[in-house]
């Protein structure tokens, strides 16, 4: 604890982790008092941007209790296993429901109001699922996110909410439960809509493919766990699909040209950072290329090193590429990267803008037909 003279409590998450055996990654902390009072108590405290009911102390949230006592505050929490305290005394305190939810491996809400008291939370709910496999949604839980979801209540949602648990998503050991979880609860409308209905899509025809979109999208997000960013290009990389027009499936003819634009409208409906953006863009256009790239013209290949090495994506790429195709060319690429960078335009050849790139990109061609002759 990092307060003086108030009655506080770690919650939430972290103690969860302990009792689970697990290493939490954050540590809030509630508090008996105002938030002006518990500025006044520790002066070196900071309001936490736009949330003024939040304090940081010491690099660590801390906010005051929800209700009037502790009790009262667990049952306002979010879900069952995060409805946890623990006071400086080592006393532990909890919801009625943890602890039976916890040996039964059940996300469940607090209570019949938590997700519309705030509605992030079915998003919170998807994002815990994929972070704690072992776990098994309610079924009062999936139908609270279904209310939700067809209520419109998710359209009023800040960007920033969404991608803040979208990003938490994608560093979970199980990525792809986070789209099938609000699948399954039809939420996926209006913040992944790109994905709406994709559960309906096969994914391409036999042999290569006897799932569906969102199916194979899940599928390969997992494969990917462990790279957030090869998981958000997983996400993006077959959202060209959902747009296929009906007579020509289950065949996706140029779904990489349609994938670009609905994973650039994804990102910027979700506002995510620049470099995610990108990321989720060159997968959705480029993925086709890697499944055959030995094969590739040298060209072709100097133009997709290019572009993935620019936005240092290449090991992330790679990652991609070995889950949607069970092919692992990254050794080569890395090699054929190397080989281009280390090619240098003479003197004569600089500084005469077009036409230096141009010799340049085939300064690098001739580099890659040479090694692989």
């Amino acid at each position: 604890m990092h307060t003086t003279g108030m009655e506080e409590y770690l919650v939430g998450g972290a103690v969860r982790d302990i009792l689970l055996g697990r290493t939490p990654h954050e540590y809030d902390y509630a508090f008996a008092d105002t938030v002006e009072g518990f500025i006044c108590r520790n002066p070196s405290a900071r309001k936490a941007g736009n949330d003024f009911s939040i304090c940081i102390l010491h690099g660590l949230e801390h906010a005051p209790l929800r209700g009037k006592s502790i009790h009262e505050d667990l049952l306002l929490r979010d879900f069952t296993i995060n409805a946890l305290a623990l006071d400086p005394n080592g006393k532990l305190y909890a919801h009625p429901q943890a602890f039976a939810d916890m040996r039964n491996r059940t996300l469940r809400a607090t209570n019949p109001t938590a997700l519309q008291d705030d509605p992030i939370r079915v998003f919170r709910a998807a994002r815990f699922a994929a972070d704690l496999p072992e776990f098994t949604i309610h079924p009062d839980l999936l139908q609270q996110m279904r209310d939700i979801g067809s209520s419109g209540i998710l359209d009023q949602m800040t960007p920033e909410r969404v991608a803040g648990e979208l990003f938490k998503a994608l560093h979970t050991s199980m990525p792809g439960t986070f789209i099938r979880v609000l699948q399954e609860a039809n939420c996926l409308s209006p913040w992944f809509k790109e994905l709406q209905g994709a559960a309906d899509v096969p994914a391409g025809p036999l042999p290569y493919h006897r799932e569906s979109v969102l199916v194979h999208t899940a599928q390969v997000m997992d494969q990917c766990a462990g790279d957030p960013t090869a998981v958000y290009m997983a996400l993006c990389h077959d959202l060209g699909k959902t747009k296929t027009p009906a007579e020509v499936l289950p065949h996706h003819y140029k779904h990489e040209h349609r994938g670009e634009e609905e994973a650039w409208a994804l990102g910027t409906r979700l506002k995510l950072s620049n470099r995610l953006m990108r990321a989720g863009m060159v997968a959705a256009r480029q993925h086709m290329k890697c499944g055959a790239y030995p094969s590739l013209k040298a060209g072709t290949r100097v133009d997709l090193l290019m572009e993935i090495n620019k936005h240092s994506l290449l090991e992330s790429f790679c990652r991609l590429i070995k889950a949607d195709c069970g092919v692992d060319h990254s050794d080569t690429m890395s090699k054929d990267r190397e080989v281009i960078l280390n090619v240098v335009l003479p003197d004569e050849l600089r500084n005469k803008g077009p036409e230096s790139g141009i010799r340049l990109r085939e300064m690098r061609c001739v580099a890659l037909s040479r090694i692989r002759r």
